[in-house]
């Protein structure tokens, strides 16, 4: 298949399509993870988005369905500068290619992705079109111009649970991964690490929850009774927490009221709460603070954290296009980490209350580990409560 991938502004970039026939809108934006690719794809936050790789090669160890973040892929569209043409990895399920076919989003290969990616640090994140079907050039630019953007758009709706769910009450789900050597032992890919007791009841917003959250948390002791992004404040209490934790998330978060609403409510109890990414932001906006978006965002297993008050620099993995202004949040909440890039906002707790959050994922799934550490801080803040 040919495709084309068109921007805004006019660029157009020819490549070979892979994936799905099919054309697509969304914001164009660049993650810079070598591996993750299959976790990229299943992350609800990317709703909306056609999501470019940096690192060139893409898609040699396929995609198994142990390690997806959600229950389907939520990119709009796939680029790559090339797609591996054999799959070696003993737990692939699919290729990359039939997965995407699989469940309708288009790819395009061949691309500079660098020039692309070059443009999109000058101009900041754009609107643009994919399409591997016949289409004319004048005809993908006009779709790319005449989409809306995520600006002001509630895409939480779209990707939360629609019904209360506890995760993984068989313990099947959470455990760690365990290396075997040899065949005595089965089927390999079943091998897990034992897990705690579930003995911390939370409840868990899902604003576009990964798994692998929800895993980490599990490994952590909570047994998480995971909650529709509408649910209300008293609703959520009805489940009788210890804790609340709120998720990441596709979209603006000035669109979503709704849980700005809940999320106040919440703060006014006292009830520990961790939040991370758009839970964050949800938070910021909860306490009186305003969000704005970034010029191309945040994306990828590489970004430095600073903690200001240990001194500790974290490399972390985020996934997001908006941020928290510092200047409009009040006295009681006080900034605790900062992107070493860009001095954005990366993390605040209530002076107060037991209440933190941190915008960078410290689930980490695809990136490193050095934020895991975070969950256990939620736990202690639990059982000091």
């Amino acid at each position: 298949m040919k495709a084309v991938l068109a921007l805004e502004d006019g660029s157009l970039f020819h490549g070979a399509g892979f994936g799905a026939s099919a054309s697509a809108c969304g914001e164009v934006c660049f993650n810079t993870s070598m591996t993750g690719y299959q976790e990229i794809l299943t992350d609800p936050s990317y709703k909306g988005q056609i999501v470019t790789m940096t690192y060139p090669l893409i898609g040699n160890y396929g995609v198994n369905l142990q390690d997806v973040e959600s229950w389907q892929p939520h990119v709009a569209g796939f680029v790559i500068r090339e797609l591996s043409p054999v799959v070696s990895n003993w737990r692939a399920d699919h290729s990359l290619a039939e997965y995407l076919d699989q469940n309708g989003i288009p790819g395009i290969q061949g691309i500079d992705t660098r020039a692309l990616t070059k443009k999109l640090r000058v101009l900041g994140a754009l609107n643009g079109f994919i399409s591997t079907k016949d289409i004319t050039d004048a005809e993908a630019v006009k779709q790319a111009r005449e989409w809306p953007g995520l600006a002001g758009v509630d895409y939480v709706k779209e990707v939360t649970h629609k019904a209360p769910f506890l995760w993984d009450q068989e313990d099947e789900q959470s455990a760690d991964f365990r290396l075997v050597q040899g065949t005595s032992e089965g089927d390999a890919r079943q091998a897990r690490q034992p897990l705690p007791p579930a003995d911390i009841p939370i409840v868990a917003y899902d604003f576009g929850m990964k798994y692998n959250i929800l895993r980490r948390l599990r490994q952590h002791g909570f047994k998480v009774q995971v909650v529709p992004a509408t649910t209300t404040a008293a609703e959520a209490l009805a489940c009788k927490p210890a804790g609340v934790f709120l998720s990441n998330g596709p979209g603006d978060p000035s669109a979503l009221g709704y849980a700005v609403q809940a999320v106040r409510d919440l703060t006014q109890t006292g009830i520990p709460i961790f939040g991370i990414c758009l839970g964050h932001q949800i938070l910021g906006q909860a306490f009186g603070g305003k969000t704005f978006k970034l010029k191309f965002g945040h994306r990828g297993g590489n970004q430095p954290v600073k903690d200001l008050e240990s001194g500790r620099v974290e490399i972390t993995s985020q996934n997001h296009g908006f941020a928290v202004d510092p200047a409009t949040l009040p006295s009681e909440v006080q900034v605790d980490r900062i992107n070493l890039n860009d001095q954005t906002v990366e993390g605040m707790r209530h002076r107060t209350k037991p209440i933190f959050c941190v915008q960078y994922h410290p689930e980490a799934s695809p990136g490193p580990h050095d934020s895991t550490g975070l969950f256990a801080r939620f736990r202690s803040m639990i059982e000091k409560k």
